[in-house]
């Protein structure tokens, strides 16, 4: 075979492998376009006075409102209410999640029995794969005053006189949405820290141990710098998405009695535009975060970049 003719079989070659390629691409592209790409096109709501029964076509036909949809929001008596719910419950959570996060992951990567290993990693990935739904209703079961197993915990150590309504309790919602949300999710969050922990040389704790370092310090002084990217990286995304509640858990914990601390901005969005049908709002909210995000991912980045020298662009 000529040099012409394996050039050209191996052309052949390429294209047959990039068609094969793009064929099992194609469908995740299709659903990309269709549920990522083409409602962004439902964004001009924010700026429309578009009715339900206007139908589809009111989205292009409905005449235009300015930013009174945005008036409406800033206007609202609950939204800076549902602002400091927002963030009060993301910041603290997130304060106190990616530590934990981290610390477990360190731990888990030094234990050496394999099946052991094997089964911590089990027990605590095993709630992430619980629906809220049936999350929230164990959470609202062990909380609940008659019965409830915490309640029952607590009376008996007596540090409350008689059991307590913690799900009626506005003040006590933060703390619970923050808790469970720890305990379902700390086990599946630890999974991008022990990969990144694999990837850290050896050869650098071998020397650690040659110079007589224990576990704790090669921790500190290896396997925390050598994850120094990643822990960066999660935190810029933990900040740009700090307006982002988890909408089923939230939706699942609240009720009418503890709503003046459980209601965010994803909840009050729910509401205004499928229960209310009120999409330029819900739209214009969605705007407001989006824009917001956005300037919290690129400040976090660009303060990322001169603190550790790191970031994603």
């Amino acid at each position: 075979m000529s040099k012409k003719q394996k050039k050209n079989y191996r052309l052949g070659y390429d294209a047959a492998s990039q068609v094969q390629l793009h064929g099992m691409m194609f469908p995740g592209a299709v659903l990309v376009v269709l549920f990522n790409i083409i409602p962004l096109f439902g964004l001009i709501l924010a700026f429309k006075n578009y009715k339900v029964t206007d139908g589809i076509m009111g989205i292009f036909t409905s005449p235009w409102y300015g930013f009174q949809n945005f008036k409406i929001i800033f206007s609202n008596h609950d939204f800076s209410r549902m602002l400091v719910n927002t963030l009060g419950i993301n910041l603290i959570g997130q304060l106190i999640t990616i530590p934990l996060t981290i610390f477990l992951a360190l731990l888990i990567n030094e234990v050496r029995a394999a099946r052991f290993k094997a089964a911590v990693q089990t027990v605590t990935y095993m709630p992430h794969f619980v629906s809220w739904v049936v999350f929230g209703g164990i959470v609202i079961n062990l909380l609940d005053a008659d019965g409830g197993v915490i309640n029952n915990i607590l009376t008996s150590l007596h540090i409350l006189e008689e059991p307590k309504v913690f799900m009626a309790d506005p003040n006590s919602f933060w703390a619970i949405a923050i808790v469970s949300n720890i305990v379902k999710e700390i086990g599946w969050g630890t999974i991008l820290y022990t990969a990144a922990i694999a990837g850290v040389d050896q050869e650098l704790y071998e020397a650690a141990e040659i110079d007589g370092a224990k576990r704790w310090r090669k921790m500190w002084y290896i396997t925390l710098p050598g994850i120094k990217g990643t822990i960066v990286i999660m935190l810029i995304f933990a900040v740009a998405g700090i307006l982002n509640n988890n909408f089923d858990q939230i939706y699942v914990l609240q009720n009418a009695f503890n709503m003046e601390r459980s209601e965010v901005i994803d909840t009050y969005i729910y509401k205004v535009g499928l229960q209310q049908l009120q999409f330029g709002v819900a739209a214009a909210i969605n705007i407001f975060k989006s824009v917001l995000a956005l300037i919290l991912l690129l400040s976090a980045n660009k303060i990322s970049n001169k603190l550790t020298d790191s970031g994603l662009f």
